[in-house]
């Protein structure tokens, strides 16, 4: 039997990473895949093809243009799913090539198989050829990620009632969709295919949605989406799906009936925890497969065990899921390990993008915060003229008491690449001095930052020289 320093189960962002950095640290690593590819959920079924099949429909339907060239205006005229595939087989073996060089030359030890603990040092390794192995393991990373939540009364087959899985494997663009669940998967396949000018009606059973995001930013979201006719139905549970004459038919709790080509399913995912046999070690997932675990160190209740990514919950990302790997990693060979960053940004890519870091409005306001907002809107910068946008905003609030930024919140064009600029300066305790006094390039989406923040100064008042010079004595 082999025995390795660090066992990591699973190779999506958590598990890469962690396994990454511990080969680095001249530790003994192993990964155990059970998928036929490198990659895990988010290489293969999660945000690398989603971000994709994004960009595809953006790019082949001239979406970022039709502000010039009016709503009718499409790069190619008929868009099929073998256009949107095509672009994605090449992005997929990109990724898992560049990974598995990763492996390669930090020397980490990968093998094929479905893994499962004999006891808290052992693994049971079953590869596709049948062949049993056993795996020692001094720790044990869990980034086995999650899979799309499927319920029963949910009549899935495959083609016209899927989850989020099989939305990459359609055979044909549908002319109208409802979708279930208005998370942030849901919400970022509805708008992808709203793109593609299928008829996209989203059924949530809440009366709002993305609740973790500010309010101001989700009003003008949902306003951006109903504009270009998007259907959106709040506080109504689906009772049942069914196949009727080749359609399919959407019964709601209130008695509507929706009539669409395809139902997609994205009501939340659960982890991937149930061929783990976490029985014969004592663990055991919540209600939705997710570990419990340390946020500082990502240690399990069995303290050399660890679990990192989608399978410990929010927020789910594949940015944050990589931190995560990265800290358990270091605790786990014994490295030091810094403490998750407190703020970090949060990107959600529907279309269009939204994205945020720090505090909300909402937040500021319950901690009893004194605080001002300032709003920069993208059609007031030159570079948004210059593209053609017609919306987009960028929120940030400032503490009044200290000046600091607090939260910067952003919907439209570029969301999450401008959202960089805010985390930097919130995580080093910036003022909104900062954006009034420094240059920013012209003509730039940034620039928004600028305005946004001489919008709030104006409000604010200037700084008193005074009081700063008194303090620094002090």
């Amino acid at each position: 039997m082999n025995t390795y320093d660090f066992v990591v189960i699973g190779s999506g962002p958590a598990g890469r990473r962690a396994a990454i950095q511990a080969a680095k640290l001249d530790k003994k690593v192993l990964v155990i895949e059970k998928g036929s590819r490198v990659g895990g959920v988010s290489v293969h079924t999660g945000t690398i093809p989603s971000k994709t099949l994004r960009e595809t429909a953006l790019n082949l339907t001239g979406w970022r243009e039709r502000g010039f060239y009016g709503r009718s205006y499409r790069v190619k005229q008929e868009i099929n799913a073998d256009d949107l595939r095509r672009r994605l087989l090449i992005t997929l073996d990109h990724e898992v090539e560049v990974l598995e060089h990763q492996f390669s030359r930090n020397r980490v030890h990968h093998l094929r198989g479905k893994a499962s603990f004999i006891d808290a040092h052992t693994l049971e390794v079953v590869k596709e050829d049948g062949e049993v192995l056993h795996v020692g393991a001094t720790s044990v990373l869990l980034a086995v990620g999650t899979r799309p939540f499927r319920p029963t009364h949910i009549p899935f087959d495959g083609t016209s009632i899927i989850d989020s899985d099989e939305i990459l494997d359609i055979k044909q663009l549908p002319r109208s969709m409802v979708v279930i669940g208005a998370g942030v998967i849901g919400i970022e396949y509805a708008t992808i295919f709203s793109a593609l000018d299928t008829a996209v009606t989203v059924v949530e059973p809440r009366d709002t949605m993305l609740d973790f995001i500010d309010k101001e930013i989700v009003e003008d979201f949902t306003y951006q989406l109903r504009d270009r006719n998007m259907k959106l139905v709040f506080g109504q549970t689906v009772e049942g799906v069914e196949k009727v004459d080749g359609k399919c038919r959407v019964t709601l709790k209130n008695g509507r009936i929706l009539t669409s080509e395809m139902v997609l399913f994205a009501a939340g995912r659960v982890g991937a925890l149930d061929s783990l046999n976490l029985g014969a070690i004592g663990l055991e997932g919540d209600n939705r497969g997710r570990l419990k675990v340390n946020p500082e160190t990502f240690q399990t209740a069995i303290p050399h065990i660890y679990a990192a990514g989608d399978v410990v919950g929010f927020p789910s990302l594949a940015s944050t899921s990589m931190e995560q790997g990265r800290i358990a990693a270091r605790h786990a060979v014994g490295a030091p390990a810094q403490e998750p960053p407190q703020y970090f940004p949060y990107g959600i890519y529907a279309v269009p993008e939204i994205s945020t870091c720090g505090l909300t409005e909402e937040e500021v306001i319950q901690r009893g915060i004194p605080y001002e907002a300032g709003i920069a809107h993208f059609r007031e910068t030159s570079r948004g003229h210059i593209m053609g946008l017609d919306s987009g905003m960028l929120k940030m609030i400032f503490s009044l008491k200290t000046r600091r930024l607090l939260g910067v919140h952003i919907v439209g064009e570029g969301a999450t690449e401008l959202v960089h600029i805010g985390q930097a300066v919130l995580n080093l305790k910036g003022t909104v001095e900062y954006f009034v006094e420094n240059t920013f390039n012209y003509p730039t989406l940034a620039e928004a930052y600028k305005i946004a923040g001489l919008d709030a100064w104006n409000r604010m008042g200037e700084l008193k020289v005074e009081k700063v010079e008194r303090k620094a004595a002090e």
